[in-house]
């Protein structure tokens, strides 16, 4: 997977760039990223208890992290060839 875009929902995120964390959830080719994005932004958007927002916050944020961890070995496998 791309982890450019696990690197720009990180940025969007954290920069509260809403507009550009949509284009990168219609965009992207990981369908899970894709899904958190939008849980979020829509809990972000239309949710009255901040617990919820919070929670798809950290569903997001968990998620990237775990896709990360992932994505490392195969790229240090590329480096050593």
């Amino acid at each position: 997977m791309n982890s450019v875009d696990y690197d720009k929902a990180l940025y969007y995120t954290h920069r509260s760039q809403w507009d550009n964390l949509l284009i990168l959830m219609v965009r992207t080719k990981d369908d899970f990223l894709s899904k958190k994005i939008e849980h979020f932004l829509h809990a972000y958007n239309f949710e009255q208890d901040y617990k919820e927002v919070e929670q798809q916050l950290y569903s997001l944020l968990r998620y990237i992290d775990h896709a990360v961890d992932i994505d490392e070995p195969e790229l240090e496998h590329v480096h050593h060839i």
